[in-house]
This record gives structure tokens, C-alpha cells and sequence, in this order.
């Protein structure tokens, strides 16, 4: 049974939720910079190939079982985009939520279909070479809103219309958002899977 992971992010915020997960599953998550993890190429074009790249150079300058995610969203009307560039849609010097939003703002406007959604991949590999790795995947749909609503959240949340629940995504309570986001459905999944393993 896993006692140790290490997690493929050097976000805090992500670091603090997955802790307190896996917390209750007596597992306790590590930051990569614990191992003074290099910054990992993403130069894939699907959500799972780069969470899975993640992980696996985690695992390899830990030593230790590593879980790596892959978000972001995705607009049909313009063939998926901004899909893995998602945090850098609007370019990365520096990366700027208000500039992705403006951006996807500009770029939908001449659409009348404004339906999106957003993707989360979990991939947790036991080892760098895992030939078996745990993926799981969440979608959250919603429409987008040209006009931004509410302060909670970040990235594209405040664009993010949820029809039902009559709000956008950074008007939630953080508990519903974790209950029905696409990241909180992809942690649901991904913890089944693992009793499942151990079991």
C-alpha cells in the first residue's frame, strides 16, 4: 500500500488540497521540490500525455510513486481550444488569467455557440517505469459568459457559467466546487481506483 507520493506541481494550492485527501487514506503527499525536481517539458497535445510525462519525471528524481494533473478547458466552437495551452492561451511572459479570459473572450465572439468545458487527468505511476499507471478523468461543463461574475476561484472560473446552479464558477462555495468540479470528479474517481488496487 502507497504510504508516500510525491506530487508533480509546484503549486501550494494544489499541494494543500491533495494532502488533505489523501490525508484520510493515510498517504502523505510531498512537493517535488523536496527533490529539487526540474521543471518538466509539456510538449504533448492531449491532457493525458502530459499528466503521464509529469509523473513519471517526478517518480524518476524522487525514487518515490508520484501523482501528476493536467488541466484546463475546452471550447468546441474553436476545435477544442485553448485544451493543454490553457494557462499560457494568451502567451507566458507572464502568464495572466485576465489576458486568457480576454482573449477567449475575442476569439468566441464571432460564435454563437458558447458551450465549453473544463478537463482534469490524474495519472499516479508507482515508479517511473509503471507499465500499468492510474488515470482518471474529470469533465465539468458549462457555457461561457462574456461578462466576468464573482471573485472566488481563478484561471477561467469567473467567465465559467454553470446553468444549474444559476451562477459561474467563481460564485460557488469552495465545498460545491470541490463536490462537482472537474477535479474534484477526476480525485473521486482516481481514490476509487485506488481502493480498488489495494483492496
Amino acid at each position: 500500500m502507497l504510504e508516500k507520493i510525491v506530487l508533480a506541481s509546484g503549486n501550494a494550492g494544489k499541494l494543500r488540497e491533495f494532502s488533505r485527501l489523501f490525508a484520510a487514506k493515510q498517504i502523505e503527499v510531498l512537493p517535488q521540490s523536496q527533490f529539487d525536481t526540474p521543471e518538466c517539458p509539456e510538449p504533448y497535445f492531449t491532457f493525458v500525455e502530459n499528466a503521464l510525462a509529469k509523473a513519471r519525471h517526478a517518480a524518476k528524481h524522487s525514487g518515490l510513486p508520484a501523482l501528476a494533473d493536467d488541466s484546463g478547458i475546452c471550447v468546441p466552437a474553436l476545435g477544442g481550444a485553448p485544451g493543454v495551452l490553457s494557462a499560457r492561451y494568451a502567451g507566458s511572459n507572464p502568464k495572466s488569467d485576465s489576458a486568457n479570459n480576454a482573449k477567449l473572450c475575442a476569439d468566441l465572439a464571432a460564435h454563437n455557440d458558447k458551450n465549453c468545458y473544463y478537463v482534469c487527468v490524474l495519472v499516479l505511476v508507482r515508479h517511473e517505469h509503471d507499465p500499468q499507471p492510474i488515470i482518471a478523468e474529470g469533465i465539468w461543463h458549462g457555457q461561457w459568459q462574456d461578462t466576468a461574475a464573482g471573485d472566488g476561484g481563478f484561471g477561467y472560473d469567473p467567465h465559467f457559467y454553470l446553468p444549474d446552479h444559476g451562477c459561474t464558477a467563481a460564485e460557488l462555495s469552495a465545498d460545491v466546487k470541490n463536490a462537482v468540479s472537474h477535479r474534484g470528479q477526476a480525485l473521486q474517481q482516481l481514490l476509487e481506483k485506488l481502493e480498488t488496487c489495494s483492496a
